[in-house]
């Protein structure tokens, strides 16, 4: 480590001019301390007769980013994880930016209140209970309309003043799936985000409804992965209207029509009709989707129930009308790569690829063994860029060459992919950028490298 610091001061010192003499190179992650378990399937292995696959399962599996550990049940890797919460820090902006409360509910509810609204029967099988010492029933929750009623009608003081309120949590869901399938898609314990509203009437429930369908909108526009919103049937969890996000994939579990004219949409199961029910069209087209996201305008089905009312302005006791709003977190991890990668290589939405650069450096004892410094230079130097701050991996491994390190960076689908190689060793040093969101291979010196990253998130 030390003659490669000396190294970076003096590279500093070249690319950077007097500020380099203050220059540190700086502790970037490591592909050599990354715990990934990589599981490569046996050459000759075969696909079990009617073995349930999906791209993300499989991909996810081989490349240490997911490692099953039951049926259902999904170890997410450092890798996995840093994906995650890039995702739940886009879902919170935007939740917040309509005014949005963070809170967090036990994910154990009491049965009692599964039994007063009728769900404790209508859920089925799929409902994980629990018996506690005292031989009193929980659910473990799949959703959380019944726990943040009975919280909200705890408040003996709510007046109209403080509504809408908008209140949500992201948090592990559970779901006794009969048959888990396709990895995160369809697990029995997944990470959801559920926000749920309260307001005064249909009218102002309706137009909080509105508001979140917006920033639902905004969320799915800034992962840049293409989706559909279609009407939707309100199922077990009830209300007045509802309406589902889906990823289009031929590997989805949804039928949906979609007119090519209003655009209107909406899941087959909701209106398998052939014509459109917006516009009257005869032509509209189906297609599979995943769904990602959903949408309930709930009415009063639990605040009436579960006794959630609030002051009005006249002082009488009203009943609050409701919305629910799911988000499949987890899910989406798993969607976006299924729509967007190819058999063999993740394709991420950008801005939730685990890390936005890779730095691939030369095999130790190779004739590029020299160029070691500059790429421990340029991963440091990357990494104090604003848009990629601690969003750099730099691949050090000393035994392994650079072809292999960089289809491994290609198959992880890191955006950006920088190679310090061959041609890091000529005069004016070049290094190799790939940038997989735009397919796109360039030479460039560093500081045209630096400018170019800089341009990219501009």
């Amino acid at each position: 480590m030390i003659p490669i610091q000396k190294n970076c001061k003096q590279l500093a010192k070249f690319y950077l001019g007097a500020t380099g003499a203050a220059w540190e190179l700086k502790c970037v992650s490591t592909v050599s301390s990354l715990f990934q378990p990589i599981c490569l399937p046996p050459k000759d292995a075969t696909l079990k007769k009617d073995e349930p696959t999906s791209k993300s399962q499989k991909l996810f599996s081989e490349l240490g980013i997911v490692r099953q550990s039951s049926p259902g049940l999904f170890t997410l890797t450092p890798l996995g994880v840093r994906s995650l919460e890039k995702l739940v820090k886009i879902v919170d902006e935007e939740l917040k930016n309509v005014g949005c409360q963070k809170l967090q509910l036990p994910i154990l509810t009491a049965g009692n209140l599964w039994k007063k609204t009728g769900r404790w029967e209508s859920t089925g099988l799929e409902l994980l209970t629990v018996k506690d010492r005292h031989g009193r029933d929980y659910v473990l929750s799949p959703t959380h309309e019944e726990a943040i009623t009975d919280l909200v009608a705890y408040l003996p003081q709510l007046t109209h003043k403080q509504l809408p309120l908008k209140l949500y949590q992201i948090t592990s869901k559970f779901r006794d799936e009969i048959k888990p399938r396709f990895g995160l898609l369809r697990s029995r314990e997944f990470t959801m985000k559920d926000l749920y509203t309260f307001d005064k009437t249909v009218e102002t429930a309706q137009q909080t409804y509105e508001l979140v369908c917006k920033a639902y909108d905004t969320i799915f526009q800034r992962l840049n992965t293409p989706f559909v919103k279609v009407a939707g049937s309100t199922g077990n969890i009830g209300g007045l209207s509802s309406h589902e996000y889906h990823f289009p994939s031929s590997i989805g579990e949804d039928d949906l029509r979609l007119c090519p004219f209003c655009h209107f949409g909406t899941n087959a199961e909701l209106s398998p009709l052939d014509a459109c029910t917006k516009c009257g069209s005869a032509n509209m087209k189906a297609t599979k989707g995943i769904e990602v996201a959903h949408t309930f305008l709930l009415g009063t089905k639990y605040s009436q129930v579960l006794n959630a009312f609030f002051s009005s302005d006249d002082g009488t006791r009203s009943v609050c009308q409701m919305g629910c709003y799911g988000i499949g977190i987890s899910r989406i991890l798993a969607a976006s790569v299924e729509v967007l990668a190819t058999d063999s290589e993740i394709r991420w939405p950008k801005l939730i690829a685990p890390y936005s650069v890779c730095v691939v450096a030369p095999k130790g004892g190779s004739k590029e063994e020299s160029a070691i410094a500059l790429a421990h230079f340029v991963a440091s130097q990357i990494d104090q860029m604003k848009p990629f701050t601690q969003d750099v991996i730099l691949d050090d491994r000393s035994t392994t060459t650079i072809g292999k390190k960089l289809i491994e960076a290609k198959r992880m689908g890191y955006p950006f992919i920088v190679v310090v190689g061959r041609k890091s060793m000529e005069q004016v040093p070049l290094v190799e950028l790939y940038d997989l969101t735009k397919n796109t291979q360039n030479l460039f010196t560093v500081a045209q490298l630096f400018d170019y990253l800089k341009m990219s998130e501009s």
